[in-house]
């Protein structure tokens, strides 16, 4: 749309009909039917996505073609028994466990065990003494063994034994641990946790959309395109995983977003159709436009969400890809919805999308108490609109006071008239709130991520609190080759003169294979757990080395993500520069954009270090800090985090811009478009934030700082960000946030988009009301649409 610097004329001509193009024609030619098939679809995603929960998996944060990967797929593979995923912690009371009945019994268990389908590798600290598997105190012990077969069968064996072996047997008292159980557990908590946000916020968000729409029928619909968004991504999943791993984790997403961006995205789409509507047109001519507007901008934002968690398909860890399947696809689906759905649902309801209008009987009591002449009084019609036919102009001809009157066009007018104050003083807030993540630590996930009351977390904790050295926690050196006992004998050496070795195991060998167990000083994968790894790939061996266990695996983690972290970047912001351009034909603006939103996360990464790493808040919050963030958590937060507020910006500047193609008047486009659209991101925003607070209430860490942590970006950016930083620094720049050269300027008039609608701003015998940002004629009902939005526009 090219953009249009002058000022539009006062009197449009009167032959100029809105135009309905062939987008509309489409959605609108059978709404019945449109929506016949939605539902039939909608039916169809139910069945193909039912289950989905179970075939999704819930580990994913290795690099498939690290070294650490390879090593434990070959220990695996030739000794399994030195990949104990099975724990069971045996509590013998107050006897020892040398106690000949307690070793009895213990003995029996250990060979049961071992008798069960799908178990391997089973060994006991009965059958070998290792002080390793010997409580300090003398009175637990372990029993470990390896379910072998994907996290599937994996799950249905442990659900199949545990009960046998879990609870008193004899003399002796055991629990049920080891990753397999850990990630079992988070799997099955996980489940019930995001049902249990669902039932929170999909009631709640209810009732802020009858707040914020006041009609029951208009609140309902932005749920609908959410349902549709959440039960289409559950089937896409489900077909994913005939294909790929996908990670639990990534459901949690699909809710958020799913309802979020569905909200976000009905509600643009909604208020500006109850404009049209209230101003006077047709149902069909009223969709025209505002797909025309409305329809642009949800298309742009989709495209940035978009992009944003694209950009995780470039790492190659399976728990990130997991997120970019789902959120692309909720994302994608939502979009649709908005476009096509929707609109088919507003031309069948046309005006009585305001039925069920339960705020009329706060506005009848207001009126009654209201005189004429005031302000909400509607005894002679709207009291505010302009009336020489300039927008903003009040009956003395000074434009702008009608748009100081509303909470949003006050606080545009404040920050544009202090805005050094304001770009200076947010911008230094934003920067102390992220110190914090100056010192984060990035560790992995473990049993910690579970509850404390979590029976796998009990045990984990137990053999963290009361066992000698890291039992599971060491390092695995996998030697491949032909080697000599001396040639073992004399790499054990070397390595066990390494700083930071606390003992060296081993070696166990099998044909031309065999390995060491390496047990650091302190920590498993703290700093000295992480440097050892590198020196043990350093040193030199008759025979090929690879280096696995938690530690290395934490290692190659970061190196993967760190080495494709720029390509990532790169990829988010180069197209978003591209497609923030392609709808403000500005050069500028983009630059401010992408900045701008990297500041406005900054409040987020603090926040989780200060909380999640270092523990504050952790008993109101109900969590166990391990001290570390997961490596990939701050790359997943900052893509949706980044996505989500390029949403609200493309809302916020497309119709800033489409107020300046009118009147090339950059300030007042600035003012206007803040108080058009401040009220519409701030509700978006707080009903997204329900939702992500409703996942933030599970019981598993990581998903708890997902939730909570991306509810305090998104409240930032639309309450600080928008409403603050951008109009000062608008205003700081100036005419030049426009600018762009010759041959892009041109580029643009060819191949750029924008919300302007084609149409005359303004059409014969009706007046634009500024403060209600709707079109409203002279004997407009009070309890029509232009009063509902006045409402939303100062709130």
């Amino acid at each position: 749309m090219t953009a249009v610097n002058n000022p539009p004329v006062d009197s449009p001509p009167v032959d100029s009909p809105p135009r309905v193009g062939g987008w509309t024609r489409f959605v609108t030619a059978r709404p019945r039917l449109s929506l016949l098939a939605a539902l039939v679809l909608t039916l169809l995603a139910v069945l193909a996505g039912s289950g989905v929960a179970d075939k999704l998996g819930s580990g994913g944060w290795e690099d498939p073609g690290a070294e650490s990967t390879y090593a434990t797929e070959a220990l695996e593979r030739e000794f399994p028994d030195s990949q104990p995923n099975l724990i069971l912690l045996v509590d013998s009371g107050r006897a020892s466990v040398d106690d000949p009945a307690v070793a009895a019994e213990a003995t029996r268990l250990a060979e049961r065990l071992s008798g069960e389908k799908g178990v391997v590798g089973v060994g006991s600290y009965w059958s070998g003494k290792a002080p390793a598997l010997r409580a300090e105190d003398g009175h637990e012990a372990l029993i470990a063994a390896r379910i072998t077969g994907d996290e599937k069968t994996m799950g249905e064996t442990l659900d199949r034994i545990a009960p046998s072996y879990r609870g008193t047997q004899g003399p002796l008292e055991v629990k049920v641990g080891g990753i397999v159980a850990v990630r079992h557990e988070m799997q099955t908590i996980i489940q019930e946790d995001l049902t249990r946000a669902e039932i929170i916020a999909l009631p709640v968000t209810l009732v802020l959309l009858v707040m914020v729409f006041g009609s029951a029928v208009a609140a309902l619909l932005p749920l609908g395109v959410g349902i549709v968004a959440i039960l289409g991504t559950n089937a896409v999943l489900g077909a994913l995983t005939e294909f790929t791993d996908v990670s639990i984790f990534a459901m949690n997403l699909t809710t958020a977003l799913g309802l979020g961006l569905a909200i976000d995205y009905a509600l643009f789409i909604v208020r500006r159709f109850r404009e049209e509507v209230s101003g006077g047109a047709d149902p069909t001519t009223a969709i025209g436009t505002t797909l025309r507007t409305a329809g642009r901008t949800v298309l742009f934002s989709a495209l940035t969400v978009a992009v944003s968690l694209a950009a995780m398909l470039v790492f190659p860890q399976y728990f990130l890809r997991s997120f970019a399947y789902a959120g692309i696809a909720v994302v994608l689906l939502a979009a649709a919805a908005a476009l096509i759905l929707l609109p088919a649902a507003l031309v069948l309801l046309g005006h009585r999308v305001d039925s069920l209008d339960v705020r009329r009987l706060f506005r009848r009591g207001r009126a009654k108490s209201t005189g004429p002449g005031t302000e909400g009084s509607t005894q002679n019609g709207p009291q505010n609109g302009p009336q020489n036919g300039t927008e903003g102009s009040t009956p003395n001809g000074t434009e702008g006071r009608t748009e100081d009157r509303t909470a949003w066009g006050r606080t545009a007018t404040l920050v544009m008239r202090r805005a050094p104050f304001f770009a200076l003083g947010t911008t230094a807030v934003l920067v102390l709130l992220g110190l914090p993540f100056l010192g984060v630590k990035f560790g992995t996930a473990d049993d910690r991520q579970l509850p404390s009351s979590a029976e796998s977390h009990v045990v984990q904790q137990h053999i963290r609190d009361g066992f000698p050295g890291t039992p599971g926690g060491g390092l695995e050196v996998l030697a491949e080759g032909r080697a000599t006992q001396a040639e073992y004998a004399a790499y054990k050496e070397r390595v066990a003169a390494l700083p930071d070795v606390a003992r060296v195991d081993g070696p166990l060998v099998k044909g031309d294979a065999a390995y060491f167990t390496v047990q650091p000083e302190g920590e498993a994968v703290d700093e000295v757990g992480q440097r050892l790894v590198g020196d043990l790939r350093a040193t030199e061996a008759p025979f090929d080395t690879k280096v696995t266990g938690a530690a290395a695996v934490l290692v190659d983690s970061k190196k993967a993500i760190g080495d494709q972290l720029p390509l990532a970047a790169a990829f988010i912001t180069v197209v978003t520069l591209l497609l923030v351009f392609l709808l403000t034909g500005s050069v500028l603006i983009p630059i401010q954009a992408v900045l701008l939103n990297a500041l406005s996360l900054t409040a987020m990464f603090g926040a989780v270090v200060w909380v999640f790493q270092d523990g504050h808040l952790s008993g109101l919050l109900g969590f166990t800090s391990s001290g570390s963030i997961e490596t990939t958590l701050p790359v997943l937060m900052f893509c949706v985090a980044f996505g989500l507020s390029m949403d609200y910006g493309v809302f916020l500047l497309s119709r800033i811009k489409e107020e300046y193609d009118h009147t090339g008047d950059h300030e007042r486009s600035v003012r206007l478009g803040l108080q058009r659209t401040g009220g519409l991101i701030t509700a978006a925003a707080v009903i997204l934030a329900v939702v992500m607070v409703a996942i933030g209430t599970s019981r598993v860490t990581n998903t708890k700082m997902l939730g909570l942590g991306i509810a305090l970006a998104v409240l930032m950016d639309a309450m600080v960000v928008r409403s603050l930083l951008v109009p000062a620094i608008m205003r700081l720049t100036g005419k030049a946030t426009w600018w762009a050269p010759g041959p892009l300027r041109r580029f643009h008039q060819r191949f750029g988009l924008s919300e302007a609608d084609p149409t005359p701003a303004k059409q014969p015998n009706r007046e634009t009301n500024p403060d209600t940002d709707s079109e409203t004629s002279p004997d407009t009902n009070p309890d029509t649409d232009s009063e509902r939005d006045a409402v939303g526009a100062r709130g």
